[in-house]
Order: C-alpha cells, then structure tokens, then sequence
C-alpha cells in the first residue's frame, strides 16, 4: 500500500537519529523534573480549591512531555525546500494526490519520534517522578484511542502550515509563530483546567486541546470514560474540518502556482 510504503520510509530515515532523540529525552526529563517542582510550590501555596489534584497535575506534566512531539510545531524540511525551489512540481508527477502525500509524511514525522521517545519517559517518569498509571483499563484504552485521533488532528494542522507556503515568501513568520500557539492551547506548559475560569468556555472549544489536553485527561479520569465518545468526536470533527480547509487551500494554490522558468 503506497501509504505503508511512504511510512516505512519515513522509519527507517527518521529511526537513524537515535542519539538525537536520546539527548532530546534527558532534555525532556530534565524540563519535567523543574517543571514539577513548580508545580508543587504552586499547590502547596494555594489557598483554594483546584480543579485538578497536585498527583493529576504531575501526570498531565509527563504526558506532555511523552508526547511532546505530536505537538505541530516543526515542518517537513524537505516540503519547504520543495515549495521555495519549485520541486513540488516534481512530487504532482506521482501517482499519489499531493494532499495525501503531504499528510502522510506529516503524520509519519509526529508519529515516529513519539514513539521513539515516549515508551523510555513513561517508564522513568513512572518509576521515579510521579507519573500514575490510568484510572482504569477502560481509561487507557480511551487514552491509546485518543492519543491516535490527536495524532491525526495534529498532522492535518501540520499540512495546513505547510500549504501555506505557497502564499508566503519565506513561511518564517508562521513558523515561529505556530508553535507557541500549540504549546499554549494544548495544555503542555501548563494544563487547560489550571487557567482562569472566564477562559474555559473558550479554552473547550479551540482544536489544540484535541492534541494533548483530551488524553491527558481521560488518563486521569478528569474526562470519564463514558463520556470519551464525545470526545474522541471533537477531535475528528476538527481534523476533518482542518482536512477539508487544507484540500480547499491547496486546490487553489495549485491552480495559480507557477514554477519559475517553466
């Protein structure tokens, strides 16, 4: 199956970088531990009653940075060559619609490093700092699902990024300011039940919570599992709203893009 084809290879380039994402999880614990004492000194000067515990704060912190690289925060560098030199006309010769392609390798570059870096956190960050198993199986199954639906949700917002390089001239402006957006709205910095209540109603709606808030809390039992299913469709409903913008854009780029001496 071509999509297969186009995920094995993305393995096995991607999997040759085991020293970098070696490092790049001793940078993650590190973060995590100061981060985690934030987090206690802000609990055990709190005067009040939070909506999330001290010990869900904590886990929500690990499963951040476990799944730190589905947040949607770097492009495929060799799509941004592409579109600035005018290779992507190469890439609509394949028997493959553009779109799909594009998703794909998006999907592949979250996907992938995750994997390579989340089973070593879940094990340390469980044994020494604090990470708590799900509340439930039932939980870390909806979790697993939700985790899947957020991977999928990140990439087409990855795709969308990169369609927009055909309006820009260089695409650095999105580019930096794409990832502090995430970060944010996620809830990897800080989770989205610890912000101010006025900003709640709108912090539920906006699509970055799809990304890593969702599991998080359905992990903890935040979210209960009887109500992931409508849940897990406010991820997909996003994705296929994000799917379907990104078509549209790229239809229309297409249909003005015009490569230099051809």
């Amino acid at each position: 199956m071509k999509y297969w084809a186009i995920l094995n290879i993305r393995l096995k380039a991607l999997s040759q970088y085991r020293a970098a994402a070696f490092a790049a999880i001793c940078a993650q614990l590190f973060w995590g531990i100061v981060t985690m004492m934030i987090f206690r000194a802000f609990f055990s000067e709190s005067s009040g009653p939070e909506p999330i515990t001290l010990s869900q704060a904590i886990t929500f912190l690990w499963l951040g940075q476990a799944l730190l690289q589905m947040i949607p925060w770097s492009l495929d560098k060799d799509i941004e060559a592409q579109v600035k030199n005018g290779n992507v006309a190469y890439e609509l010769l394949r028997p493959i619609h553009l779109y799909e392609l594009w998703y794909v390798r998006s999907f592949a570059l979250r996907a992938i490093p995750t994997l390579m870096r989340c089973i070593p956190i879940f094990v340390i960050a469980g044994l020494f700092f604090g990470l708590t198993r799900p509340v439930s199986v039932a939980a870390g199954c909806a979790f697993s699902f939700s985790v899947v639906l957020g991977l999928l949700l990140s990439s087409a917002i990855m795709t969308l990024i990169l369609i927009s390089l055909f309006w820009t001239i260089s695409g650095e402006g999105i580019q930096r300011l794409s990832p502090h957006i995430a970060v944010i709205f996620s809830g990897l910095v800080v989770p989205l039940p610890l912000f101010p209540s006025w900003m709640q109603p709108v912090l539920d709606l906006q699509p970055f919570r799809g990304i890593l808030d969702i599991p998080c809390r359905l992990y903890t039992g935040v979210i209960p599992v009887s109500e992931a299913y409508y849940y897990f469709a406010f991820q997909m409903v996003w994705t296929a709203i994000f799917v379907l913008l990104g078509q549209w854009l790229l239809s229309k780029a297409l249909k003005t893009f015009v490569v230099q001496g051809g």
